[in-house]
């Protein structure tokens, strides 16, 4: 069979937004001499901070770093339990078993594929340490159900941003809404440092504990001692981490940041083309938004209709991919794959939602790069693959 619309050149499932901004910062760090955790990652941090609303942003080396050090400044232990939920990637439960504690997975709400609150209480047991949402594809999970509960449990919430920024929930930016909130600016995010996350938090205590843990334990401003306001006398205060972010990620994060609004308003238009274009086609779900939140549009994910379809999710994405455009899959849930099945005895129909969702999701290309020819392609190939496929 003849494939139409195919492109003369691959579109990439995700690019980074980068220009003469980034690395005109980054050259300035090379000259500095100062290459490592600095005054870069302070103002990154200050900036950042500022821009979300939080008052205190630690900058780590990945969302997994941070979330890791707030459940250490909780002080999760062997035994103990964190409520999350499957539908996320392998960070935000593995994390918790670094502690030698149990993930309790709660099924997701079908529109949203966030976590439903109204299944959380039933979840608390005496070992419950934590709640752990995650904003899945950067629309915000129900924080006021979700805090309510840990607040009548007297549970912190520790927010997996991951893909939340920047969002805001009932007008407010996600980053200072709860106990701890935890950033990641992997590659393919909405703000990328190449690898790194932050950890932002009202606490300063928690703040100066997850900072101290974040580089071996040792003493405050051990970043200093090389320094001429430094003292090459520190202290180790705990067996702490090297989670610690260089100065070279932060310029590139400060560059980033100023772009932050650019990059949204462009995902915005992408995913509303991406709406307009597949509304009327009966095999497509489209992704679950409300008016009450500001969506990241970090993913676009697409839902199909499989009994609309004479043609798999996996066929359609392999389809997608002769016509030149990239897609991906989020996400497997954790109690699928063999760890989390095997240690647990998970079967699939354990979180019924999660597994149905799973199994029709696919995410289109969404990032500031793309050029207006870049999404018509898009457009054309998934409504191609629809037409020859359609029941």
């Amino acid at each position: 069979m003849m494939i139409p619309s195919v492109r003369t050149s691959f579109l990439p499932f995700a690019l980074p937004d980068i220009d003469d901004a980034e690395l005109n910062e980054v050259s300035e760090v090379l000259r500095s001499g100062w290459v490592t955790t600095g005054p870069k990652v302070r103002q990154f941090e200050a900036a950042f901070a500022a821009a979300v609303g939080a008052e205190h942003a630690v900058a780590v080396n990945s969302c997994t770093a941070a979330m890791h050090l707030a459940l250490h400044a909780i002080g999760l232990r062997r035994g103990d339990e964190v409520i999350t939920t499957p539908y996320t990637f392998a960070a935000t439960a593995e994390v918790i078993r670094y502690f030698d504690a149990r993930p309790v997975f709660v099924d997701v709400d079908a529109a949203s594929l966030n976590i439903r609150p109204d299944l959380i209480e039933a979840a608390i047991t005496p070992r419950t340490r934590a709640i752990l949402p995650v904003h899945i594809a950067g629309l915000p999970a129900d924080l006021d159900e979700i805090q309510a509960i840990a607040c009548s449990h007297d549970l912190p919430v520790i927010e997996d941003a991951a893909h939340a920024f920047p969002s805001r929930y009932k007008g407010q930016m996600i980053g200072g809404l709860s106990d701890f909130t935890c950033f990641s600016f992997y590659a393919t995010k909405t703000l990328t440092t190449g690898e790194g996350g932050m950890l932002c938090t009202n606490s300063s205590r928690w703040a100066e504990q997850c900072r101290i843990m974040a580089l071996h334990g040792i003493s405050k401003d051990a970043w200093k001692r090389y320094t001429a306001e430094g003292s090459w006398y520190y202290e180790i205060l705990a067996p702490g981490y090297k989670y610690n972010m260089t100065d070279l990620s932060a310029a590139m994060g400060l560059a980033q940041l100023s772009k932050t609004e650019r990059m949204l308003r462009r995902r915005q238009e992408i995913a509303r083309c991406y709406s307009l274009a597949f509304a009327d086609l009966p095999a497509l779900q489209l992704p679950h938004d409300r008016p009450d939140c500001q969506h990241s549009w970090h993913l676009y994910t697409l839902r199909l209709n499989l009994d609309r379809l004479r043609i798999s999710r996996a066929m359609f994405i392999e389809e997608l991919k002769q016509r030149g455009i990239g897609a991906s899959v989020h996400f497997i849930p954790l109690h699928l794959h063999p760890y989390y099945r095997e240690t647990y005895s998970y079967q699939p129909e354990d979180f019924p939602v999660a597994h149905r969702e799973y199994a029709r999701e696919i995410s289109l290309p969404i990032y500031s790069r793309m050029s207006d020819g870049d999404i018509q392609s898009v457009i054309d190939a998934v409504c191609d693959i629809v037409s020859i496929h359609r029941i």
